[in-house]
Parts: C-alpha cells; sequence; structure tokens
C-alpha cells in the first residue's frame, strides 16, 4: 500500500516504514505528524484510490529529525570583467517515517 501526499508545495509517494525528507514542519523529534492532504491511494488492488475518496484518508508518522541539506554551491560569472559571485545555500528539511495509511 501507498499514498500520495502533498506537503511544502510538493508530492510525496510514501508507504508505511518509509523515511521521506520534506520541507521544514513544526514538531519536536519524537512527535507525531499527520499529513491531512492525501492525493492518491494506491492499494493491493490493481484500482488507484483517487478524489473525494482519497481526501478522507489520513497518512500519520513521527518526525525522526530536523535537519539541513547538504550545501549547493552557486556561482554567478561573466566573462570580460571582474565579475564573479559564489554563494551557498542550505535547506531545511524534516524527515518524517510513515508509520500507517487509513482510509
Amino acid at each position: 500500500m501507498y499514498a500520495v501526499i502533498r506537503s511544502g508545495g510538493k508530492q510525496y509517494r510514501v508507504a508505511p516504514g518509509q523515511t521521506v525528507k520534506v520541507e521544514r514542519l513544526p514538531g519536536n523529534v519524537g512527535g507525531q505528524i499527520t499529513f491531512g492532504e492525501v492525493l492518491a491511494v494506491g492499494t493491493d488492488e490493481p484500482k488507484l484510490v483517487t478524489g473525494k475518496d482519497a481526501a478522507g484518508a489520513t497518512v500519520t508518522g513521527k518526525i525522526v529529525s530536523q535537519d539541513r541539506h547538504r550545501k549547493v554551491i552557486v556561482l554567478k560569472y561573466k566573462t570580460g570583467g571582474q565579475y564573479k559571485i559564489q554563494r551557498g545555500h542550505r535547506q531545511n528539511y524534516t524527515a518524517v517515517q510513515v508509520s500507517e495509511i487509513t482510509l
């Protein structure tokens, strides 16, 4: 069984027992979190549950960590001059271990 959820403006395909990194969510490490916006649910049957049926589903999980991704280096450069700018960026994330999907 798997579900497609929306969190932080992005969509994620999750299954029970899987750990997924989503945009920073409020909460402490070890706390429970519920994703209410479920877009689709895949069951053992070949049919995919979507729409109003999937909107009633909930995905619950446990917050494993609140951390930051690796640094991404951004370099701006123009030829013929002395223009060179280097910047770095680290995005915050919350690692959530999915415990169950209920319809």
